[in-house]
């Protein structure tokens, strides 16, 4: 009997590592799932720096971190609003193309983080719509090669072509060729009134491509002129693209039967 005794064997308690990891707030062991095991093992800081680079960073909110307002952006000037596609500013620091794309993509992103129902009534609410309005403001100007070289001119150099009195016009000295140009195409519009529909349409249409040629090329004149920092030229290539916009405008609004075409100059 005594044999049989020492045949028998003391049950062994298994040891946290046989049994597998232990939570970190209890000696129990965690259970086999992958994610969990894969989530103790890594620190609070490297967490917190996945979360930081991730896209979906908003996605893990921190209900401890106080409610902030608007973000601060630099409102000096329309450029500076938009630092990630715009870092280095107006011309000649940049140049006066762009990727209007990532401006867009930039804009809307800003414009999410400042859009006035975010905030509830105070002053964050105020400075969201006054950020909000800005923000408007600049990408539809930026975005636009016509307006950004207005407002160029205007905001750094003190040339206002727009100026009722017409003397941003007139001081650029605007040239017969481009005058001539605008007054052929609105005498073959008003000859068009006794054409066929059909075939007045395939004449406007040809005047709209051409157009959309001097506009193309008058941009490339006009970004070239900004890039060398020779406003003289930026000035009159400005005030020549007005009349190209004026005269696609007025292509864009004409229809069969109607005999002349609105130029606003």
């Amino acid at each position: 009997m005594r044999g049989a005794a020492a045949l028998r064997l003391r049950p062994q308690r298994l040891t946290p590592a046989a049994r597998g990891p232990l939570s970190p707030l209890s000696t129990r062991p965690l259970s086999t799932c992958l994610s969990c095991r894969y989530a103790y093992k890594q620190s609070p800081r490297i967490i917190q720096q996945r979360r930081a680079s991730s896209s979906y960073g908003d996605s893990y909110p921190d209900k401890f971190a106080p409610r902030s307002g608007p973000p601060d952006l630099d409102a000096t000037n329309y450029y500076t609003l938009f630092p990630s596609t715009l870092p280095y500013g107006p011309p000649p620091n940049s140049f006066f193309t762009f990727n209007t794309s990532a401006l867009r993509r930039e804009f809307l992103e800003l414009q999410s983080a400042t859009h006035p129902d975010k905030f509830p009534q105070g002053p964050d609410k105020q400075r969201a719509e006054t950020l909000s309005a800005r923000l408007n403001d600049a990408y539809r100007t930026l975005s636009d090669p016509l307006k950004r070289a207005q407002y160029l001119l205007a905001e750094f150099h003190g040339i206002n072509v727009l100026a009722e009195d017409g003397s941003g016009a007139s001081k650029a000295g605007l040239d017969p060729e481009t005058l001539m140009i605008v007054m052929e195409a609105q005498e073959t519009v008003e000859e068009l009134s006794g054409v066929p529909p059909a075939e007045a349409e395939k004449v406007v249409k040809r005047l709209r491509d051409a157009n959309a040629d001097r506009i193309e090329a008058t941009v490339e004149k006009l970004a070239s002129s900004f890039d060398i920092s020779d406003i003289e030229r930026a000035h009159t290539e400005t005030v020549r693209l007005q009349f190209w916009y004026s005269l696609r405008d007025g292509l864009r609004e004409w229809e069969p039967g109607h005999e002349e075409i609105r130029i606003v100059h």
